[in-house]
């Protein structure tokens, strides 16, 4: 199992939302479970929980995955959390 974390100025619902766009466009992936905080998506290449929960002024964002790092899973979990922008007002590429 993998786990990733990272402080990020996005808003809880933008963090889930962003992560299920993104994994569910690049993998094979469907959502089975969500609540105000997490998102769990499951499939073929694997199962991934985002948690996010506000710290302070930020928010800070969990990743856990069933897969070892150097698995698509893993590397696409990277790639989504690299997009959380780090203060107000950062830009992020559009995908």
């Amino acid at each position: 199992m993998a786990t990733y974390e990272r402080l990020t100025a996005a808003t809880i619902r933008d963090i889930l939302r962003e992560a299920e766009t993104v994994l569910v466009e690049r993998l094979p992936l469907r959502k089975v479970a969500e609540d105000k905080h997490s998102v769990t998506l499951e499939g073929a290449d694997g199962k991934v929980r985002f948690h996010a929960h506000k710290h302070g002024l930020d928010t800070l964002v969990n990743a856990e995955t069933d897969q070892l790092r150097t698995s698509r899973l893993d590397l696409d979990v990277q790639y989504v959390m690299s997009r959380l922008p780090y203060q107000p007002g950062d830009v992020v590429v559009p995908r």
